[in-house]
């Protein structure tokens, strides 16, 4: 197979001194979740364009965009339509505060479309820069919300292992990934996070109905022993993303949240991997999961990444409190210099009917089981323990055995090796651990799809075969 790194459309500015950038971000940028074993001597690769479902390096090198920029360009790279709805806005007007019953155009524009799009109880939104930042705001706002009902005991969140919240403070905090928060400060006198719901490794022998009740029963008794008046929310992803793209047994989130319902305890959709399509819904809360959130969180697909946005959807009733004055003079005291960045919110506008006008979410539903089949066809590779998650929102599982689900030790850095052999190739996958994530931009075709199987292919057989070199098989 042929992968002719051949460039995108041609550039209209001068060409990048590509030894001076790597030179400048090696010296100054410090990148999240850098890796310094490695970034010291060997910097970052600099991408510089993007069209379609590419992106090409500094060096003129194209490849497959296999992870959406990071779960979030769902509708492409360089669609000029949305640049322009953000040029045309900032030359308008670039910004002004929307504090003190100031607003603009296009937030609250938005915030009529996504009252529009959501579950019909969900019709306020409190605007953020992003997912961390959704998530910290949502908290903060479920602590006044309780404060307001004469509650103030009830301040405990109950979140998941291996959840992924972000990466502010409380955002953090809410995050059950281990490693993440490493010599790093959580609050957890404030977060008790339950049991992920991982049907690869469940008991062995557990059915999924067992595996459920088993879960469900976890809540239930963790609600016994903190007491329901101490907790405020349970929050969590429809589909887990960062912690390994975990999809729950059957009934898993009506059933949570039919708990948290009777126990006067919110129930929060972290909606910003899911939410715009990744799943071929608009929101997966109700149409996948059957549920309706007291809370979902949005970021990534909101604007498809072309300008940092999030969004808290509020329900009535927790408006009702919320929106109700505390005394004279009192204000809802939160938010943000950008809630509600015109620019912003006018990207999202127009990502929005991309999406819609393209009907991107049906492609999701025909093209992604046909994904979902594709990379099965993986699991004949030595290291291929799992391959699991639901149209755009994929995860392979390396292991060292399949028949015990060990894993490699972390210095094989088997993840990292499977997305060096693939963006070799032509495919740029996402390592985590000893995971690869797969997550596509969401007009990938299945023609894409076979090509990106066949890279995974190869860059599998790589993989097994410099592990068996270097002792690890």
């Amino acid at each position: 197979m042929t992968t002719a790194h051949s460039p995108l459309s041609a550039p209209t500015t001068a060409p990048l001194d590509a030894a001076t950038l790597w030179q400048q971000d090696k010296d100054h940028f410090i990148h999240p979740f850098t890796d310094f074993s490695v970034f010291h001597e060997k910097g970052c690769e600099l991408i510089t364009d993007a069209e379609g479902i590419y992106v090409q390096d500094v060096h003129g090198n194209r490849f497959i965009d296999g992870i959406a920029g990071l779960w979030c360009v769902n509708v492409g790279h360089g669609r000029a339509e949305i640049g322009q709805a953000m040029a045309d806005q900032a030359t308008r007007m670039a910004y002004f505060s929307t504090f003190n019953n100031l607003s603009n155009a296009p937030a609250a524009q938005l915030a009529a479309k996504l009252a529009d799009l959501a579950p019909d109880h969900l019709n306020h939104v409190f605007y953020t820069c992003g997912g961390s930042t959704a998530n910290d705001a949502t908290i903060r706002l479920v602590h006044y919300y309780f404060n307001r009902l004469g509650k103030p005991t009830k301040k405990r969140i109950l979140s998941r292992r291996n959840a992924y919240h972000g990466t502010t403070y409380l955002a953090a905090s809410l995050t059950g990934i281990e490693s993440n928060n490493w010599e790093f400060d959580t609050l957890d006198q404030l977060v008790t996070h339950l049991s992920e719901a991982n049907m690869y490794r469940r008991p062995e022998g557990m059915s999924e109905e067992a595996y459920c009740d088993h879960l469900v029963n976890e809540l239930t008794a963790t609600i016994d022993e903190i007491g329901a008046d101490q907790i405020a929310a349970f929050i969590a992803e429809p589909i887990m993303g960062a912690g390994g793209v975990l999809v729950a047994p059957r009934g898993y989130h009506a059933r949570m949240q039919q708990v948290c319902r009777d126990h006067d305890i919110l129930y929060i959709a972290d909606e910003v991997v899911t939410g715009f399509g990744r799943l071929g819904h608009v929101f997966a809360s109700g149409e996948v999961f059957a549920t309706q959130p007291d809370i979902i969180n949005l970021a990534k697909g909101l604007s498809s990444g072309y300008a940092p946005l999030g969004a808290t959807l509020i329900s009535d009733r927790l408006y009702e409190v919320l929106g109700t004055p505390q005394g004279k003079g009192g204000v809802l005291s939160t938010g943000f210099t950008y809630s509600g960045h015109p620019v912003s919110c006018a990207a999202a506008l127009k990502n929005i009917e991309i999406l819609e006008r393209e009907d991107l979410c049906a492609n999701v539903r025909e093209v992604g089981p046909y994904l979902e089949q594709a990379l099965a066809s993986l699991a004949h590779h030595d290291t291929v323990g799992d391959v699991r998650g639901s149209h755009f929102m994929m995860c392979i599982e390396n292991v060292a055995d399949k028949a015990t689900k060990a894993l490699f030790p972390v210095e094989a850095r088997v993840g990292d090796r499977v997305a060096h052999e693939a963006q070799k190739r032509g495919l740029i996958i996402r390592p985590v651990g000893h995971l690869n994530v797969i997550s596509p931009p969401l007009i990938w075709t299945r023609d894409t799809v076979d090509t990106a199987v066949e890279i995974l292919d190869q860059a599998l057989a790589a993989t097994s075969a410099s592990l068996r070199q270097d002792g690890y098989l």
